[in-house]
């Protein structure tokens, strides 16, 4: 059977099994928002080699500001909590069992990937060391493999807030999430405006939750249907507007990703940027919903977007590991244009762009295996769910320079 028989036949199938009743724009938003992470991280992220041969972060951002408006594509981030919001308060409302059960079974299918990665790193570090990868090798690949993470713990604690979102969304409809909006406008106020001398710098702490709750309050909207058309062009054009304000008249970071060297960072705590372009970026998703329903109904397009939601957490958990399997061993090499050579030429974007497929090559031959983390642990006994728990830990302070 060739190749494009067997491709149609498994689209088929798939839109066979389809049920009818599947919002396919949701998961089709979903599936781009997944595919942006590994994007932007393979694009802006990069390397460079020291004369032991070890690995070290670098961003091509540095030197070229002009790479900028790439995150703001690539930054999607927000809606993701906004699938993420619709979704969850429809399941919800469809639970058998309490909240509580509801909450513990969504945490456990974000937890088992998390720690299905970090375990089987705390095991090849050991052996890669051994085998003569430098110790700066390693903990470039342990901040790369850990610095993704911080999405599921986020996303759990927006996740338990669901409840609050719902009866918010009851309350103030459509405007629920302006007071999350408002919170950060005033932080960042706090410490960029004329006071930022005598406040201290643990405040900006304060915009994690309001700042990624502000998408996933929104998805929680439009699920409880609080958001229709005029709100959403509401929500295009005023997250517009905000955002070239914030950048052309109060001189925000122009990238949406931390660019080493600079004082400021947009994404880390979130800034009003980050919100202003997840509000643009929801009330476009809200207007294109339809004709993006209508596009995925044909299967040949279905299909990928079904593959890539049951393999949502493996994308997100090893797509790093999918670089580094290329550039640990091509560290080995010497200098790999676009690989291990510094991000500071045009040439290296191009020879990066050239190496993206095989990041995606090496992405889906993990999954192979990676997959099965995303399953029920039903033949995991106490002992092996207590060692992963262990080996997780470990690798999570090796990876925060902690030991």
């Amino acid at each position: 059977m060739s190749s494009p028989t067997l491709l149609r036949r498994t689209a088929d199938r798939i839109e066979r099994q389809t049920p009818a009743h599947r919002d396919r724009a949701v998961d089709g938003l979903r599936a781009l928002a997944l595919l942006a992470v590994p994007t932007g991280h393979w694009l802006l992220g990069g390397f460079t080699l020291d004369a032991d041969g070890g690995l070290h972060n670098a961003s091509p951002l540095s030197a070229f500001g002009a790479l900028a408006p790439a995150s703001w594509v690539l930054q999607m981030l927000g809606v993701f909590f906004l699938v993420g919001g619709y979704a969850s308060v429809l399941s919800y409302h469809r639970r058998t069992g309490s909240a509580g059960t509801w909450l513990t079974g969504r945490v456990a299918r974000l937890g088992r990937p998390v720690l299905g990665v970090t375990a089987v790193w705390a095991l090849a570090a050991p052996v890669l060391y051994a085998a003569g990868v430098p110790e700066t090798t390693l903990r470039t690949g342990a901040t790369l493999v850990v610095q993704p993470l911080w999405f599921v713990g986020v996303y759990v604690v927006v996740t338990a807030l669901t409840p609050y979102c719902v009866w918010a969304a009851h309350r103030l409809g459509g405007w629920a999430a302006a007071p999350l909006l408002a919170s950060v406008a005033v932080v960042d106020f706090l410490r960029y405006g004329p006071f930022a001398g005598s406040v201290p710098s643990w405040l900006a702490v304060v915009n994690i939750l309001p700042g990624w709750l502000f998408a996933y309050q929104l998805g929680v909207d439009w699920g409880e249907r609080r958001i229709g058309r005029r709100g959403a062009w509401l929500l295009l054009v005023g997250g517009t507007v905000l955002f070239a304000a914030l950048l052309t008249v109060f001189h925000y970071p122009a990238s949406m990703v931390g660019v080493p060297g600079e004082a400021r960072t947009n994404s880390h705590p979130p800034s009003l940027l980050v919100l202003a372009l997840a509000a643009a970026q929801s009330g476009a998703a809200m207007l294109l919903r339809d004709r993006l329903a209508r596009l995925l109904a044909r299967p040949a397009l279905w299909a990928p977007v079904v593959v890539i939601n049951l393999c949502a957490m493996t994308i997100l958990c090893w797509h790093q590991t999918a670089m580094l399997a290329a550039a640990v061993p091509g560290s080995f090499a010497g200098a790999l244009a676009g690989l291990t050579t510094a991000p500071d030429s045009p040439a290296w974007i191009a020879a990066r762009l050239a190496w993206m497929p095989v990041f995606a090559v090496l992405l889906v031959g993990i999954a192979r295996y990676a997959r099965r983390f995303e399953e029920p642990w039903t033949r995991a006994t106490a002992v092996r769910r207590t060692l992963a728990g262990v080996l997780a830990a470990g690798f999570a302070v090796f990876a925060l320079g902690l030991a």
